[in-house]
């Protein structure tokens, strides 16, 4: 060890420039230090690296080089930021700390979350509970970096400043009111926050090494020193006998001379390091290279100053007209070699070259790649398309945790705590995998289809004991259906009506718990997989934590828990037990430090993406985190910039941007911009890839263009309908694939789950209402008739399942109806007509493949005085006009009239139709109007008859073998509402290019 620490009481501060790789050159300088002490020498050594990943990576690199010695005793590798007393590198009872535990994250998060809910009134609102636990991780934030800065914090007052906007004023007697009631939290709870027990733990140890230096090799490897008691330590370490720093990729050029390094701003990548010289009192000319293994590479050498000229603060860019004169372009070109720029159309376009890229390297036996990236939606894109060819990357950031099965369970299950009667959220339960409710499979699945079917495809009910009403009114009732509305009840048990529980987030997460086990239950005992697999451990994990921790919470109602559930849930992740490549790897920034693969590629080179914009404090202003002593936010885009520069000195380097994001323009890094500029300069550009858009256009183009026909079935004679019903008719006039599709085929169409009381449901609380009216005053119309029609309209809502919020605003036009309704009965009723709702009629006719019969619901018939009949039809929308019932497109009215006149009625024999009319109620002013569905003069006699025969010649069309039920047989110039059926028919895909004429 003596050739490696010649400068006795010297500070010893070594780098390794950023074109080697860091770890590697880390084990093989610390195995050559140590080779004359023997294995025992480097077991005893202390290794401090800056993350438990950089730990786990350093070991990885020393386990490859395990084949090199005959016998290989790893160094004691330890994180910074996870020292604690009583274990390495501190001594068993060399040191005592009187430091409280550390609060738990989950606790403080909660204990954030109550002071800011107590401190609301200071910013003049409550905010809800999503908001109140971002600025619970905010004002978590704040803190930090005032313990992590040493910044006391105690002169906020002092920013008050008469210039100043009064939510800045606001923001600063909220922090005032934390920073007293926090530490008093703290010291009753008898915890401390992790920032400070970490700087106070730091400092400890520097204190301990300062005065006893260590007696076995000291290194400390990949830090900046960013953090001030890091810092302090790293001088400490620097100082000791067998001490060293390790800095990754110090920028050695920059130095003026041999004394004053050049001064560089905050969003200078060599900025955190500079500042750690400049607090140790280090000259950069003193930092001696690393010694690693093999020479080092003068192309790598003239990369890293290609990539440290271009990101030379602005103040110094005259330098590059310096390095382009000479032979300054001919560097320039080859620091170029290797490195490669693919610009892409979008964001997917990005994600398929860089699979591509990782797919091509797995080509060559051997070679390794990664993919750095900090945008985890790129990072997901990449890995899905990878999976297209059966291949999984090693993803350092996991998946998120929301997507998976339990995940969903726990939000779903949070939900129906809130609303257990929610259609779309018992489907959500019934349907999840781990739901079994003491059921087998089968069974479960058949008492839920039937419940699906019954009573959970209409409108919501107001609880459970509603959706069982349904249940059991339904015309094809299933007591398995029944039986699972019971089980549902047991798991979420009714609450008081009007009542709203407020628990903490600890009982409710209990309760949920409780209620997943209930929901997942087996017949022979268990929960299944519930609690099993990444994810349900993951889940497990979290409501123990919530459990635990969670009493600290303010009280939340069930709804409040749902919404700060899904934010927690969403912000976890989890890595799938699945295989991986085990030379593929996809890595976010700040897991990528210090990496190396043969192969790497830097997705996601846009301003905003990378670097991140700086951040913007919810309670300070720039110029209040500067006079408060806090660094500013640009100090990340620095942190960042430094990892950039690290992996765009590896050998092969792939930069990836796009060139739309999120539909809109993106603009490429500023890093990427400064390297295009420094070599245009040099009269070149940067290398790319041109064929690498072509391959990955080739990867998803698609076929040729094929689009569907419109659609013709045929089917044969005997399965065509000898049956139908008037508005049956129109649509087989209009679009006879309806038709085909739900007569012939039987595929009837489901009501959506939880669907609104749109206008179907209030046309048919229209005809309830009127049939019901009628038949209770078929002669007199009393004086009380408006408020009874205007009661039996609610009612008939409240039935069909319209909430009360709804019947409020529906109670007003109830009012208008009911008022103009019987004003027109009194009217019509004059002559004594005899007034039949509902009533069923029939007519059939000989036709080429046999009999024929078309039938009608009459909503209203006025028969009298003379043997003659009225027929009305109720709408609570548009009728259809004149002209489409003359043509014979709406021919609903004139078949009932054909139906009347042929005797089809049997309780009112044959009548002679005199009207055909519409009654259109809105409840608007005015409330209805009767419209005539014939063009004037026209006799409903007459247009009966010729509706009749028009219908005989459209069933003779349809008895043809040969003729087919086209989609949508209606001129574009007729009205023509959407079908159930279009999506079938593919409506869009023909009509577009003009497939069969008319659309």
């Amino acid at each position: 060890m003596t050739d490696w620490f010649q400068k006795a009481g010297q500070p010893r501060w070594f780098n390794i420039p950023a074109d080697r790789p860091f770890l590697d050159d880390l084990a093989v300088g610390l195995l050559d230090i140590t080779r004359e002490g023997g294995p025992e020498a480097l077991a005893d050594a202390v290794v401090l690296t800056p993350t438990r990943r950089a730990a786990r990576s350093l070991t990885e690199a020393f386990l490859r080089m395990a084949g090199e010695v005959p016998a290989l005793l790893p160094p004691r590798i330890r994180p910074l930021g996870d020292l604690e007393a009583g274990e390495a590198p501190f001594e068993p009872g060399d040191i005592v700390l009187d430091l409280p535990p550390a609060i738990s994250p989950v606790r403080r998060r909660f204990e954030l979350l109550r002071l800011v809910t107590e401190l609301s009134p200071a910013i003049g609102r409550s905010p809800g509970p999503a908001e109140a636990l971002g600025l619970a991780d905010a004002l978590g934030g704040f803190f930090d970096s005032l313990q992590i800065e040493e910044v006391a914090g105690d002169n906020l007052a002092d920013l008050v400043d008469l210039d100043m906007a009064a939510h800045w004023r606001v923001s600063l007697e909220f922090l005032q009111g934390a920073l007293l009631a926090w530490p008093k939290r703290l010291e009753t709870l008898g915890l401390v926050d992790v920032s400070a027990r970490r700087v106070r733990l730091l400092d400890a140890l520097a204190a301990k090494w300062d005065a006893e230096p260590p007696k076995d090799l000291l290194i400390a490897a990949g830090s900046t020193g960013s953090v001030k008691a890091t810092a302090r330590l790293l001088t400490v370490i620097a100082r000791a006998p067998l001490g060293a720093v390790v800095l990754p990729g110090l920028d050695t050029v920059m130095a003026e001379g041999a004394q004053q390094p050049r001064p560089v701003d905050d969003q200078h990548p060599q900025a955190a390091l500079r500042a750690l010289l400049t607090f140790a009192g280090v000259e950069v000319s003193s930092v001696e290279t690393w010694k690693g293994r093999s020479p080092a590479s003068s192309s790598g050498e003239v990369r890293r100053n290609l990539v440290n000229l271009a990101l030379r603060p602005a103040a110094q860019t005259s330098d590059w007209r310096l390095a382009i004169e000479g032979e300054g372009e001919k560097k320039i070109r080859e620091g170029l070699k290797g490195l490669t720029v693919v610009g892409t159309r979008d964001v997917e376009a990005c994600a398929l070259a860089a699979a591509l890229l990782l797919r091509e390297t797995l080509e060559t036996p051997g070679r390794t790649a990664a993919l750095v990236t900090p945008d985890q939606d790129l990072a997901r894109r990449v890995a899905a398309r990878l999976g297209r060819w059966g291949v999984i990357a090693d993803a350092s950031a996991g998946e998120p945790l929301a997507r998976f099965p339990c995940a969903v369970l726990a939000e779903t299950t949070a939900l129906a705590l809130v609303e257990p009667a929610r259609p779309a959220t018992i489907l959500g339960l019934l349907k999840h995998p781990h739901v079994r409710l003491g059921r087998t499979e089968a069974d479960l699945a058949i008492a839920r289809d039937a419940l699906e079917v019954t009573a959970l495809r209409r409108t919501r009910p107001e609880d459970l004991s509603g959706l069982k009403t349904f249940a059991m009114t339904a015309k094809a009732a299933d007591p398995a259906a029944i039986a699972l509305v019971d089980a549902l009840a047991a798991v979420f048990p009714p609450t008081a009506p009007g009542a709203v529980e407020t628990l903490d987030a600890s009982a409710w997460a209990r309760r949920l718990t409780l209620a997943m086990e209930a929901l997942c239950a087996r017949p022979e005992g268990g929960t299944g997989d519930l609690w099993s697999g990444p994810d349900g451990e993951a889940v497990a994990r979290l409501l123990s934590l919530l459990i635990a921790e969670g009493g600290a919470s303010p009280p939340l109602s069930a709804a409040a828990f749902a919404e700060l559930l899904g934010v927690i849930i969403a912000g976890e992740s989890v890595r799938a037990a699945h295989a991986t490549h085990p030379r593929l790897k996809i890595l976010g920034a700040m897991e990528a430090r210090m990496a190396r693969a043969d192969r790497l590629i830097l997705a996601g080179l846009e301003e905003g993406v990378w670097p991140q914009a700086a951040g913007v404090d919810p309670f300070l202003s720039r110029g209040m985190r500067s006079r408060l002593g806090l660094p500013p936010a640009e100090r990340r885009i620095a942190l960042s910039a430094h990892d950039f520069a690290q992996s765009a000195c590896a050998p092969e380097v792939f930069l990836l941007h796009a060139r739309r994001r999120r539909g809109a323009p993106a603009l490429e890094s500023r890093w990427l911009w400064r390297l295009r500029t420094l070599t245009r300069g040099a009269g070149g550009d940067l290398p790319g890839r041109p064929d690498l858009e072509a391959i990955a256009g080739a990867a998803d183009a698609p076929g040729d263009f094929a689009p569907a026909p419109r659609p013709a079935p045929r089917p044969p004679l005997e399965a065509r309908p000898r049956e139908l019903a008037v508005t049956r008719i129109e649509t087989l006039v209009r679009d006879p694939y309806a038709v085909w599709a739900r007569d012939i085929l039987r595929l009837y169409p489901l009501d959506r789950p939880d669907a609104p009381v749109d206008v179907r449901v209030r046309g048919t609380a229209i005809h309830a209402a009127l049939e019901a009216f009628v038949k209770a005053y078929p002669d007199e119309v009393p004086d009380a008739a408006e408020a009874d029609l205007a009661a039996l309209y609610l009612d008939a809502l409240k039935t069909a399942g319209m909430d009360a919020p709804g019947l409020a605003r529906e109670t007003a036009l109830s009012r208008e109806i009911a008022a103009w309704v019987v004003e027109q009965e009194r009217t019509r009723r004059r002559d004594r007509r005899r007034i039949h709702v509902e009533l069923k009629g029939t007519l059939t006719f000989e036709a080429p493949a046999g009999p024929f019969t078309v039938t009608a619901k009459a909503d209203r018939i006025e028969v009298g005085p003379e043997p003659v009949g009225r027929i009305l039809d109720y709408k609570t929308g548009s009728p259809p006009s004149p002209k489409q019932v003359e043509e014979g497109f709406s021919p609903q009215l004139t078949l009932s009239g054909a139906i009347l006149a042929a005797g089809g009625f049997p309780s009112l024999g044959r009548l002679k139709p005199v009207e055909l009319a519409y009654v259109q109620i809105t409840g608007r002013r005015p409330a209805g109007v009767i419209s005539s569905a014939l063009e004037d003069g026209q006799d409903a006699v007459a247009a009966s008859a010729e509706a009749l025969e028009g219908l005989k010649a459209v069933i003779a069309r349809f008895d043809n073998p040969g003729h087919a039920y086209l989609s949508r047989t209606a001129p574009s110039k007729v009205k023509l509402f959407a079908s159930d059926y279009d999506h079938l028919a593919r409506v869009r895909e023909w009509s577009a290019i003009g497939g069969g004429g008319e659309s």
